[in-house]
C-alpha cells in the first residue's frame, strides 16, 4: 500500500469502476490480503482467473490498485496491492453533478448489499465460531439526537479509533503475532432519519 490515506473518489469513471460488485469484492479481498495475485483472488471470489485479471486491470486503470513487489520467485505472476488505505466518497463532491450523484447512490446501495450479506453469513455460520469470537462480535444501535456537526465529529473520531486498532493489528501481524487473528468487518452507519 503506497499511501496511508484514503483515496477520495471524485470522478465518474473511478466511481463506476469501483461500483461493479465483483470489483468491490476483489478490492475488499485485496485490502484484507494486502498483496495477492489474480489466481489467489479468483479462488477467494470463486471466479475464473481471466475474469479476475480483467477486473483487476480495470481497477488499476483508475488508480485504485497498483502492482506490488513480487512475493514469490515465479516472475510470471503479477502481484497487486491497494494504492491507498481505503476509499472515501463525499457528498460535496457530487453536488451539481446528477450523473455523479446517481453513481454515488448506486455505489452506496451495492456496498450496503455486500455488507449485509457479509453480516448475514456470520449470523448463519455463528455456531461454527468459538465462544470467544461469538462473545466478541458486536451488534449495537444507538439513537442519539445530534447536529450535523456533531455527527461529522463522531464519524471522524470513530474513523481515527478504527485506524488505530487496524494499524496496531497490522504491526503485530508483521511482527509474527498471528495466533488467534481473524479478518473482522466493522460496519458503521450514521445518518439522520425521521420517525
Amino acid at each position: 500500500m503506497s499511501s496511508s490515506e484514503n483515496r477520495r473518489v471524485t470522478d465518474l469513471g473511478t466511481l463506476k469502476a469501483i461500483s461493479h460488485p465483483l470489483r468491490m469484492r476483489l478490492y475488499r479481498a485485496l485490502f484484507v490480503a494486502r498483496t495477492a495475485t489474480a489466481s489467489q483472488l479468483a479462488d477467494q471470489v470463486d471466479e475464473a482467473v481471466s475474469l479476475v485479471s480483467y477486473h483487476l486491470r480495470k481497477l488499476a486503470e483508475h488508480g485504485l490498485i497498483e502492482e506490488a513487489e513480487a512475493q514469490s520467485a515465479d516472475g510470471r505472476e503479477r502481484w497487486w496491492q491497494p494504492s491507498s488505505y481505503g476509499l472515501s466518497i463525499h457528498d460535496e463532491d457530487m453536488r451539481g453533478a446528477p450523473e455523479l450523484l446517481a453513481a454515488g447512490d448506486a455505489f452506496g446501495r451495492m456496498l450496503d448489499e455486500q455488507r449485509t450479506e457479509l453480516h448475514r453469513r456470520f449470523l448463519d455460520e455463528r455456531l461454527t465460531w468459538s465462544e470467544e469470537w461469538r462473545s466478541a462480535a458486536l451488534s449495537a444501535e444507538w439513537l442519539p439526537r445530534l447536529t450535523a456537526a456533531e455527527l461529522s465529529a463522531l464519524g471522524e473520531e470513530l474513523q481515527q479509533l478504527l485506524m488505530k486498532y487496524d494499524q496496531q493489528a497490522r504491526a503485530a501481524e508483521a511482527a509474527g503475532e498471528t495466533e488467534g487473528r481473524e479478518n473482522v468487518a466493522v460496519h458503521l452507519f450514521g445518518f439522520p432519519y425521521r420517525s
